[in-house]
């Protein structure tokens, strides 16, 4: 039991570290809508990996990935928003996901089971987390000055387009190992509320960021913790954690008016 606890919080540690630094330029981007969009999508990948026992993440993330090539290519051909893309097709795939999971798996693809990771899922959860933070750390600058100005980036020597699909696919690889969290429904929310949470109580761009991840750490902890003590679901727990640090910043901002 306190294995499985030790386990389960690790995994949330990263998870919500990666979420919610990634998810700092999502909402900057204004790309919420996207977030909780790729996380819907990777339910069929995960309905693959039930019916045919094979890893679920492996589903996941294939569906994820070229989710996240077609929302990328479509933005780039049509000038279409990517909200207004993913939009268009992120019902599809969860109705499509909930026609083919099984009714006995549904409700953990949906919302979360982390009383059953393991230590491979952990280590997916480490790996990919610092992966993602490294590499999204390093085009960080490239994309602020992408949202800023496009021509401006261009005329500096930055592709844009290429760095708009490496950070997509690095929401794709931590919208993958959310998913066992919090499920396909709610790993968007880690994505998306730590990040708005913290742009309530941000005064520069380096501590939004830092705040960001700190409270997408506090929202998964707390959220595995309390689901842990209640033996209840983790994924609705831990949005109601953050739910709970997002009010707290709304008055903070409030009272500092």
């Amino acid at each position: 039991m306190v294995e499985a606890l030790a386990l389960s919080l690790l995994t949330g540690i990263f998870v919500g570290i990666s979420a919610g630094y990634l998810g700092s330029l999502m909402v900057l981007k204004k790309m919420s809508l996207v977030a909780d969009a790729l996380s819907h999508v990777a339910l069929p990948g995960l309905a693959l990996g039930i019916l045919f026992n094979f890893p679920s993440f492996l589903g996941a993330f294939s569906f994820l990935f070229a989710s996240a090539l077609a929302i990328w290519y479509l933005g780039k051909v049509t000038r279409l928003s990517y909200e207004t893309i993913v939009g268009a097709v992120f019902t599809l795939a969860l109705a499509v996901g909930v026609l083919m999971i099984p009714e006995a798996e549904l409700l953990e693809a949906l919302f979360g089971d982390i009383t059953t990771v393991t230590i491979v899922d952990t280590a997916a959860a480490v790996i990919v987390s610092i992966v993602a933070v490294v590499v999204t750390r390093a085009i960080y600058g490239k994309l602020v000055l992408g949202m800023i100005s496009e021509e401006l980036a261009i005329s500096r020597g930055i592709d844009v387009s290429k760095v708009n699909l490496l950070y997509l696919l690095l929401v794709s690889l931590v919208v993958a190992v959310g998913i066992k969290i919090v499920g396909t429904l709610l790993v968007g929310f880690l994505v998306i509320v730590p990040a708005a949470a913290a742009k309530n109580v941000s005064s520069d761009l380096s501590k939004y960021a830092l705040l960001s991840t700190s409270f997408g750490v506090a929202s998964a902890c707390s959220g595995i913790i309390v689901a842990n003590y209640l033996n209840i679901a983790t994924g609705p727990l831990v949005v109601l954690s953050g739910i709970v640090v997002f009010i707290i910043t709304v008055v903070a901002k409030w009272m500092t008016k």
